[in-house]
Parts: structure tokens; C-alpha cells; sequence
């Protein structure tokens, strides 16, 4: 498995009053496999996401991810986490505006402590993977909504992360442009990228080989 969630809950305190926001979660989810969390608004979706992608913490239950306890994890081994087994992509897309998609592609590979060669050759096979081998030196603003969102996708992709995390990943496009970003999806699963996408639209969501349904803080299958 590469991800497991078993008795999650969080709450949030606000003042004196505590707030459940996720309860009693359970989730699996295998190597390769291409899943679909989908809830409306106020669901606990973010929440959910936050905790996979390690960035917050559950107030209780047990994290496995790749076989690895989160959960007893400090701060800087979860940063490292973040950065090596983990890929975001963002409704928002996250581009540095005055660097180049070639640039920004490369940037986690410069945390990573890569050489400057090694870089540039990396995100360039990232950004030929994700069709914008013509687009390297262009910046954001000579880019379509889509094409942003494919560097996005290369740069989540430039580590080969275990699991791809998408956040509403068609929010800020229009209907053409994202069909061809679940297409894309669907042929990096069908590589063997392992993707965990949260999602509003049923239409976007049938894109995913499993459906998890999120409402109120609690999980069901579809």
C-alpha cells in the first residue's frame, strides 16, 4: 500500500468550542491505483488533503505512507517527505511568474540539492512528458490556462513521487482544457503513476478508476 489512513479524526478549536472536521477515516489506497475523493464544499476534502500531503497533522489515528508511520515523524523529515515521495498539483497552478516552465519545473530539484545539469535534463524530460517539450523557455504569462497547468504537472512529476496529489486540478480552466488535463491523468496512471485527486464534479471524478465520497468529515465508498 502506498497510502494508509486508519481512524483518522481532526478537530479544530475555536475559542473554547472544539470543531470535528474529519472523523473516524479509513482509506486505502494501492500502488498505481487512480482515486477520487469527492464531497462539496465544507466536506473536510482540504482537510483530508492537507493531512495525505503532510502538511497539517490528524489530531489522532495512524498515517502510513509507503509503509513509513507520519505520524512519528519531526518537522524536517516531513518536509522531506513532502519534497520526495509527494507531487502537487493545484487548482491555482503555484507558477513562479518571471521563470521560465523550465524553471519552474526544475525548482524541487534544487532543493533536492541536483546539479545544474542534472536539473535542467530532468525537467526537461518532465516537460516533454507532459507535451510541452516546444514551451521550455516560455514564462506563465505566454501560457495558456492548460499548458500552466501541464508545468504544473511536470514540476509535481520532476521528483517521481509515490503519490500524486491534485486539488481540484480543472477549477481554473475552461471545459476544453480540462478534458485534456484528466486525459493527461489518465495516461500517467496508465504509466503507473499512483493519483489521489479531490474533486467537487461528479464529471471530473468518473475520470478516477475508484470513487471515495466525503461528507460532514466521513468517507464512504462509491
Amino acid at each position: 500500500m502506498i497510502l494508509e489512513l486508519n481512524e483518522i479524526y481532526k478537530d479544530y478549536t475555536q475559542g473554547k468550542i472544539i470543531v470535528p472536521v474529519l472523523k473516524n477515516v479509513n482509506l486505502k489506497v494501492a500502488e498505481g491505483e487512480y482515486v477520487a475523493v469527492m464531497g462539496p464544499s465544507g466536506s473536510g476534502k482540504t482537510t483530508l488533503m492537507n493531512i495525505i500531503g503532510c502538511l497539517d497533522k490528524p489530531t489522532s489515528g495512524n498515517f502510513l505512507l509507503a509503509g513509513e508511520d507520519i505520524l512519528k515523524c519531526k518537522d524536517n523529515a516531513m518536509a522531506e517527505i513532502r519534497l520526495s515521495s509527494i507531487g502537487f498539483v493545484f487548482q491555482s497552478f503555484n507558477l513562479l511568474p518571471r521563470q521560465s516552465a523550465l524553471e519552474n519545473v526544475a525548482l524541487p530539484l534544487s532543493y533536492a540539492k541536483l546539479g545544474k545539469k542534472q536539473r535542467k535534463e530532468r525537467a526537461t524530460e518532465a516537460l516533454e512528458r507532459v507535451g510541452l517539450g516546444d514551451r521550455l523557455s516560455f514564462n506563465p504569462t505566454q501560457l495558456s490556462g492548460g499548458q500552466k497547468q501541464r508545468v504544473a504537472i511536470a514540476r509535481a512529476l520532476v521528483n517521481s513521487p509515490k503519490l500524486l496529489l491534485a486539488d481540484e486540478p480543472t477549477g481554473a480552466l475552461d471545459s476544453k482544457s480540462g478534458k485534456q488535463i484528466m486525459e493527461l491523468f489518465q495516461k500517467l496512471n496508465e504509466e503507473g503513476v499512483t493519483i489521489l485527486m479531490i474533486t467537487h464534479d461528479p464529471e471530473i471524478a468518473s475520470y478516477a478508476r475508484r470513487t471515495i465520497l466525503i461528507r460532514d468529515g466521513e468517507i464512504s465508498e462509491q
